[in-house]
């Protein structure tokens, strides 16, 4: 493992130092999965806690989710309800939650490195997902990369939440403002990134494009350089995503074939597209 401070150089200086006065983000882990972990993801929410032993941890299970829309958020229950795919409802309910407790939310299969302390002083802190080639975000904003979901964190009731989770419900209530992201994407491909771009990075990327105020108010942790695939998919300097994608339909040989010939087709177009515009990325975000 790298050493703490070779690690941190890599990222930015908020990430170099224990946060000075007020800690914006309250000490606080959530986390959603089934009550029964296999032994990968026990490993990985063990490694969370022992790192954070003074943050309040908070494990929801299926059972539980549906009770916290049902206590907390009633006003959501129909909209919940109504998402066709069971990931859509776990990612809806991570944005609720972290809107509703701030503190930070974490796939289970987020591997870290070190403690998230650092970040405390955030507002609202995102990961560098990666580039992309969505052509709604490059034709209108120029913007050829996205945000990750996969870990976040905020304070209580911030205003960019607040937009992700409006833009939940207008994806699910109306069709034809989804469809701009999914442009060009070939039939095959359209149920993964329909779900994407309704609740997913597809869908909190084109809020902070939709809303450069509020952009403004986000730290998103850039690698150093966007265009090495090697970076991507990482919260910074803190931890790796490992990327189990158990939401994902099982395919068969001919059908992951295609999958695999086509990403391969989109990598290469996006690095060739991306690698003129150097190795920084901005959009008027917080330059961290």
């Amino acid at each position: 493992m790298l050493g703490d401070d070779m690690a941190l150089e890599h990222s930015s200086e908020i990430a170099g130092r224990e946060p000075v006065g007020a800690h914006l983000i309250p000490r606080r882990i959530i986390q959603t999965g089934p009550s029964k972990l296999p032994l990968l993801l026990e490993a990985a929410l063990v490694n969370v806690r022992l790192l954070h032993s003074e943050y309040e941890y908070m494990y929801f299970d299926d059972a539980m989710v549906d009770a916290f829309i049902e206590e907390q958020l009633p006003e959501h229950r129909a909209a919940y309800r109504s998402f066709p795919y069971r990931i859509q409802k776990y990612d809806f309910f991570r944005y609720l939650a972290v809107y509703r407790y701030g503190g930070f939310y974490l796939d289970l299969d987020m591997f870290l490195a070190r403690s998230l302390t650092p970040l405390l002083s955030c507002e609202c802190v995102w990961p560098f997902e990666e580039l992309s080639a969505i052509r709604y975000l490059w034709s209108q904003f120029t913007m050829d990369w996205q945000i990750g979901n996969y870990a976040f964190g905020s304070i209580q009731s911030h205003p960019f939440l607040a937009a992700v989770i409006d833009n939940c419900l207008r994806a699910q209530a109306d069709a034809t403002w989804v469809k701009p992201m999914l442009n060009a994407i070939p039939s095959p491909f359209r149920k993964q990134f329909y779900i994407l771009n309704t609740t997913g990075p597809g869908l909190v990327s084109r809020t902070c494009a939709e809303n450069p105020l509020l952009a403004n108010r986000l730290t998103v942790l850039f690698p150093d350089d966007v265009r090495d695939p090697c970076t991507w998919h990482q919260f910074g300097p803190f931890g790796v995503h490992h990327m189990l994608g158990s939401w994902r339909d099982k395919q068969n040989f001919l059908s992951l074939r295609l999958t695999r010939l086509w990403e391969g087709w989109t990598l290469r177009r996006v690095l060739a597209r991306g690698t003129p515009l150097g190795k920084t990325r901005r959009y008027g975000l917080a330059a961290h």
